[in-house]
């Protein structure tokens, strides 16, 4: 009989301090413990949750300064693992991943299940257009670098990481400090020949409408990311040709 999964909510916070307290709530309805990075959040967002993790089921790790959504969502991922967790649903602090849609993610999840569950975004009326549009560009960028349609929304907060398989991953790639995590892991699960699942999410923006994407810093991060995708899509170019026509053989 397989043993049973550890899971943890892992959510990354920097400066949520009006949403954080009801994007808590909202995840209790998984019944498991949540884990909170701090990622250098102001004095205000600080106290607070300092004040969650006082609760049973809450933990909390501080980040001195802020380093970005990457370096916290790993630092999250180092505490699950100390804490003996086996896998970690990182959700975003603002609240916009409906709540309801979030047990399929460990629903008969067990210890040994080593597939990343990556969250699709259905978006309401809320998203911002350009927002809705321009992920597409991204879209293009992993199918193009993956040789695949497997990764349909890289960019949604929503993931189930299992713990230990993704360090090693973090440990041989680095994957980045700040958003450019987010696409970077995946595509680089995909080219490890890890198993990924693609999970419906319902999501509204934003609770608290507080955004931290630098356009210029972030963009820039997130080009030289794809240069480097590129080239590692380009080195592994007959082995991803070799997997994509052994799935096919499969398929006909």
């Amino acid at each position: 009989m397989a043993e049973a999964a550890r899971p943890c909510v892992l959510i990354p916070v920097y400066n949520h301090a009006g949403a954080i307290a009801a994007t808590c709530e909202g995840v209790r309805c998984l019944g498991v413990p949540l884990l909170l990075v701090d990622d250098g959040s102001d004095v205000e967002c600080a106290a607070l949750l300092e004040c969650l993790a006082e609760a049973d089921d809450v933990s909390l790790v501080r980040l001195p300064v802020n380093r970005g959504k990457g370096a916290a969502v790993k630092a999250g991922l180092r505490e699950a693992a100390r804490l003996g967790f086996s896998h970690a649903l990182q959700v975003d602090a603002d609240g916009q991943h409906e709540a309801a849609d979030l047990p399929a993610f460990i629903h008969g999840l067990d210890a040994d299940d080593q597939r990343l569950r990556i969250g699709y975004p259905r978006f309401d009326a809320s998203v911002p257009r350009h927002r809705y549009y321009a992920r597409y560009l991204t879209h293009a960028l992993v199918w193009l670098n993956t040789l695949s349609f497997a990764l349909r929304d890289t960019m949604c907060g929503a993931k189930l990481f299992p713990v230990a398989a993704t360090l090693r991953l973090v440990a041989a790639h680095g994957c980045g400090e700040r958003m450019q995590f987010d696409t970077e892991l995946p595509v680089r699960w995909l080219w490890a020949g890890g198993e990924v699942i693609n999970l419906p999410v319902r999501v509204h923006y934003p609770l608290d409408g507080v955004s931290h994407f630098a356009m210029a810093r972030d963009n820039a991060l997130l080009a030289l990311m794809h240069i480097r995708l590129f080239a590692g899509m380009l080195i592994r170019l007959p082995r991803l040709l070799e997997r994509r026509l052994r799935r096919r053989r499969k398929t006909t």
